[in-house]
């Protein structure tokens, strides 16, 4: 059978199966060996029944007799008894009323499952059975467990993988054979068999070091033909100036820290070279990455060349004009920031478009807006984009194709990215960190609190509210869920309201209209309101001085690093802020939680949240599921070293990726979702 045969061309698969097949993206046989197992169960001891043990177990045993029966409606039970020559045990199966008529009295089984004490006798409940004379699929080894759907599980999706194990065999090897050989690689057809029905741990753990070493191995390839390309390609020459860097420097009313001044000086012998800048500055919430891209900005304008600074979002686009033109007024540039957002009326984008074309604006700030194709900015010479794994790869290049020659590009980031992770996802910047925070930034208390607590911790924050300071209650849900254990924003607003009735509270989530979150974020920046109860949606770049205190409610449902950006949101205008983690019950706080309470160092944390959750977590508020992690672990550094190692080489060989189609072809489609120029 053919790789790409459809599911329905493999025994047992019909029209109603493959339905099921395909809510999980299953289409084709070649889909179905891709679909890796998110965990095994290992059930390759065998035991006799004397020797059992509570919990998984597997025995080879007789079937001595197997009956059903419904003990009421909607409950079937299925009861058989298992001999071996020390002893015998009972097997229960609930809502499976074929097992009875499917099992051979008499015959020897290999069963697998759960050995506990059920209404007073022992049994193994719901096993797994197999006769001894078949090839094991779902018993006596190591079994994948899968990511089920309903009316597929796990037992059936080994079933079809059994039917298809000599295509497994036939697929072919993706990477070139001498990179095999160098690193004592298991052969990819292999890896793909053990992964799926693998014959010992030790098998498991070479198939599944070959493909993490793939995966790793693709994503740093596809980031370093990204930036041998961008290297090609032609950019202004903005040259340094040290008169203009001075005159900057002096207008600001504090001290550039020694981290901003060393970016700033990579950023200009980045931005001198006939090549396209492609860095990304990294920088803790406060660490003055917008001031750096002020001087970055004011220099190529000097020049003649316009700046674009995009933000995710409206709220922060206005906020970056509002800055910017404050940085930019001693040195009489204030008219030059212009703002470019969807609510604008449509007589002020026309003279916002006419102020660009006449080089009236020198730095434009706006959201997607910017890349309509009414914009024309003509000599675009820099973009900044904040927070850049907010935006699409084809939203930066419709934004680069509005200058003849392709702009530098400065990425601002306050997610502060683990080394591991950088080495991968980013391969083809140049990173800045501005690790050091401006003087007099204090850094924000943070406390764990339980529910119990609750009326101490409302007066503690009384007197602050009292002194004129305004609070951030942020919660992991809109609405209240059944399924989760956790404070919804609904819940949270009633509860604030009744805590603090003589303040303004108000609300805040992403189901709201962007005129609403609009007018509500104004209102709090404004000062009008007190408590803001909001979800994640003011994680990224809102600024309120004014507020000093952030009460994170069901704490432990936020990521260290995201809970560490919404830290940053407080103490920001020289009052004292205070962070409170409110768990959802009185449980002991997790290691995440308890760093989070004794540190405010985001990189040390960034890699504690890669080390404790896994990269799946980072990547995808990076790039949003585009970049699937789906086995490598970055925390194995030796392994990463070694692709990294591969990548170059491979470069270095000029070997052409033609020669494998399948590793182009992945290649190709990571090219565009990791290339950020």
């Amino acid at each position: 059978m053919e790789l790409n045969a459809d599911i329905t061309d493999v025994k047992g698969v019909g029209p109603a199966l493959a339905k099921k097949f395909a809510q999980l993206g299953i289409k084709t046989c070649h889909d179905l060996i891709d679909y890796y197992p998110r965990r095994y169960d290992d059930y390759s001891e065998v035991v006799s029944i004397s020797q059992m043990q509570q919990g998984a177990v597997t025995i080879a045993a007789v079937i001595d007799s197997a009956k059903g029966r419904y003990v009421r409606r909607g409950l079937h039970i299925t009861e058989a008894v298992a001999r071996d020559a020390t002893g015998s045990v009972k097997l229960t199966w609930f809502n499976q009323p074929y097992r009875a008529g499917a099992l051979k009295i008499g015959s020897t089984y290999f069963i697998s499952g759960q050995f506990d004490v059920h209404a007073g006798r022992p049994s193994i409940m719901n096993p797994s059975t197999e006769l001894e004379q078949a090839f094991p699929v779902n018993t006596a080894r190591i079994v994948p467990i899968y990511r089920e759907t309903k009316g597929l599980t796990s037992l059936q999706i080994r079933k079809v993988l059994r039917e298809i194990v000599p295509t497994i065999r036939t697929s072919p090897e993706e990477l070139p054979q001498w990179i095999v050989d160098r690193y004592q690689l298991m052969h990819y057809a292999d890896a793909l068999e053990q992964l799926h029905f693998p014959a010992s741990t030790e098998q498991l753990r070479e198939a599944r070091r070959r493909l993490s070493f793939q995966e790793v191995f693709e994503l740093i390839l596809a980031s370093l033909l990204n930036k041998y390309e961008i290297e090609r390609e032609p950019a202004p020459e903005i040259t340094f100036d040290a008169a203009i860097a001075k005159e900057f420097v002096s207008s600001l009313p504090y001290e550039l820290t020694n981290a901003q001044r060393a970016t700033a000086w990579q950023i200009f012998q980045d931005m001198q070279r006939p090549h396209p800048m492609n860095r990304l500055v990294e920088g803790d919430v406060g660490s003055g990455k917008t001031v750096v891209a002020a001087l970055a900005a004011h220099m190529a304008a000097k020049q003649g060349y316009t700046t674009a600074l995009m933000a995710p979002t409206e709220i922060l686009a206005r906020q970056h004009a509002e800055t910017l033109q404050e940085i930019l007024r001693p040195l009489g540039r204030a008219d030059e920031v212009g703002l470019l957002v969807g609510s604008l009326p449509k007589a002020a984008k026309e003279r916002v478009h006419e102020a660009l074309r006449d080089q009236r604006i020198t730095l434009i700030v706006g959201t997607h807006a910017l890349i309509q194709d009414a914009v024309a900015i003509e000599h675009l010479g820099l973009v900044v984009v904040d927070e850049q794994h907010r935006f699409g790869v084809e939203q930066r290049k419709e934004l680069q194709r509005k200058s003849g020659l392709v702009p530098h590009v400065l990425s601002l980031t306050a997610t502060p990215i683990p080394r591991s992770l950088a080495l991968t996802l980013y391969g083809e910047l140049d990173v800045s960190i501005l690790d050091t925070k401006p003087p007099g930034r204090q850094p924000v208390v943070t406390k764990i609190c339980s529910p119990n607590s609750r009326p101490q911790l409302y007066a503690d924050i009384e007197p602050e509210l009292r002194a004129g300071r305004q609070m951030f209650v942020v919660c992991p849900l809109i609405e209240d869920s059944s399924q989760l254990k956790a404070t919804s924003v609904q819940a949270a607003y009633k509860e604030m309201s009744r805590a603090f009735p003589g303040y303004t509270v108000e609300l805040l989530h992403g189901k709201m209209s962007a005129e609403d979150k609009q007018a509500v974020m104004q209102r709090f920046a404004s000062g009008e309101t007190t408590i803001l109860v909001s979800t994640t949606v003011i994680e990224v770049g809102v600024d309120v001085p004014n507020a000093s205190i952030m009460l994170l409610e069901s704490a432990e449902r936020f990521g260290l690093a995201q809970a560490h950006q919404l830290r940053g949101r407080v103490g920001r205008g020289g009052h004292k802020g205070y962070c409170y983690l409110m768990l959802s019950d009185s449980n002991p706080p997790s290691k995440r939680l308890r760093a989070l309470e004794t540190s405010n160092d985001g990189f040390r944390l960034a890699e504690l949240d890669l080390e404790l959750r896994g990269p799946g977590a980072i990547y995808g508020s990076m790039q949003h599921g585009a970049i699937d992690l789906r086995i490598a672990s970055l925390g194995d550094t030796r392994l990463l070293a070694q692709a990294r190692e591969a990548a170059d080489a491979y470069i270095d060989s000029g070997e052409k990726l033609v020669h494998y189609k399948q590793l182009a072809e992945r290649i190709a489609r990571l090219r565009k979702v990791t290339n950020l120029n």
